[in-house]
């Protein structure tokens, strides 16, 4: 599938908040922080486990396996375990919906 911009099947949760959603086979994560939308890979680098089931405080989200924590804006790492980045992908707003930008596989 070509790369561009794709719906998101899931509203801005509440700040603080985040959601799982899918996109042409992607796992995502939708977080909110402080308003803003941000959208990360939802799977940690470092163990493979499901972030969407980890605690998001600030713009830092912190992996339900080992604790590792990742910045939600850039997808580096944050605190060990994790050494390397997740995914991020661009996201706005499409009048009331949501759009994340997927590139080429």
């Amino acid at each position: 599938m070509p790369s561009g911009w794709r719906d998101v099947s899931v509203e801005l949760p509440a700040p603080g908040r985040m959601s799982a959603f899918a996109v042409d086979g992607l796992e995502l994560v939708l977080c909110n922080v402080s308003g803003v939308p941000c959208v990360i890979e939802d799977r940690c680098p470092h163990a493979e486990a499901a972030l969407s089931e980890g605690r998001l405080e600030g713009a830092v989200l912190e992996c339900p396996l080992h604790g590792g924590k990742l910045d939600v804006k850039s997808g580096a790492p944050a605190a060990p375990p994790i050494r390397r980045a997740v995914r991020t992908f661009p996201v706005r707003r499409d009048g009331e919906r949501l759009q994340v930008e997927i590139p080429d596989a």
